[in-house]
């Protein structure tokens, strides 16, 4: 399977980063276990998670996730050596802080790599903006983590286009080390979020482009297509209901006739879409039983035929 490089870093993967937002909520350890042996035996080896997953189920503090990937690895530290793994700090963890200050940051790092039992973070990254804090003081504070080696990239999510700019500009004049990679809200249903300014800025600094929420919360799998089809997954109502519309039904029948075209699931086509995007490295997708994981799997082999492409472009075009 081809590789693809993110961004300027010497990161290479085949192009489907599994969330492991589910890890220890909707998929509990021992599944979870399985689906990253599955993932890793087809080929595939980036694994995203951040330390507040899953601090929003009823329960959880945050910090779940890694230590479910952090046993998964304990099993068999063999498997260090065949995944890249990439986590977050910024958002606030209840009763150890917040924001992307040199303090906060050098905790989290230093907090994720024990739960992730671990020596070094492939990819870490600024969960969200941080405009209390200097830039320079938040890349000061990687250069310092990277030096140690207990990073080797670092990369943004949902930063704008002006402060993303901002901080490639500190990196050039001061030397520090720079973003290699945006973790943007991208799908077909929410292409507004990320076209324009964000991939322009994206393109101009080779910044390789990971979106989460890919499928649309489900929505892009087709399986809800109705508010009585919301009680299927503990995510559906979280973010589905607001697709059920003229607009968030015209783009499922374009995959849906793309998806009979090609004898693939809408899953499938629905990531093909955003492969074929040019900023766009690998998308970030959950499983959480083998079933899910094979559609993820088999998107980058999956060539859109140009009809294809076009119908569900005009479906799917920002208002």
């Amino acid at each position: 399977m081809q590789k693809r490089r993110l961004g300027k870093s010497d990161l290479e993967f085949a192009p489907i980063a599994f969330g492991g937002n589910v890890f220890g909520w909707t998929a509990d350890e021992a599944t979870s276990h399985k689906l990253l042996d599955a993932f890793v035996d087809a080929g595939f080896s980036f694994v995203d998670t951040a330390d507040v997953y899953s601090r929003w189920a009823e329960g959880h503090t945050g910090g779940e996730s890694e230590a479910v990937i952090g046993s998964w690895l304990r099993k068999d530290p063999a498997k260090r050596g065949k995944v890249l793994i990439a986590t977050k700090c910024g958002m606030e963890m209840p009763n150890f802080g917040t924001g992307l200050s040199r303090a906060h940051i050098v905790k989290s790092v230093d907090a994720s790599l024990k739960r992730l039992n671990t020596d070094r973070i492939d990819l870490f990254q600024s969960h969200q903006d941080d405009k209390a804090t200097p830039q320079e003081e938040t890349l000061s504070t990687y250069d310092e983590l990277v030096k140690a080696g207990k990073l080797r990239a670092i990369g943004a999510s949902n930063f704008e286009a002006p402060r993303l700019a901002e901080a490639a500009k500190i990196s050039k004049e001061k030397g520090l080390p720079a973003y290699v990679s945006l973790q943007p809200h991208y799908n077909l249903v929410e292409r507004a979020l990320f076209e324009g300014p964000l991939e322009d800025e994206c393109l101009k600094e080779g910044l390789g482009v990971i979106p989460y929420w890919s499928l649309a919360s489900g929505f892009l799998t087709g399986k809800y297509r109705s508010e009585s089809d919301l009680g299927k997954s503990v995510r559906g109502p979280r973010g589905v209901k607001k697709y059920l519309n003229d607009k968030g039904f015209a783009v499922l029948k374009a995959v849906d006739d793309a998806a009979k075209k090609h004898n693939a699931s809408n899953t499938t086509v629905a990531l093909a879409w955003l492969l074929q995007r040019k900023a766009v490295t690998a998308p970030i997708v959950s499983a959480t039983n083998l079933g899910q994981l094979k559609d993820l799997l088999a998107a980058p082999a999956l060539k859109l035929a140009p009809e294809s492409v076009a119908a569900i472009d005009k479906a799917s075009a920002p208002a």
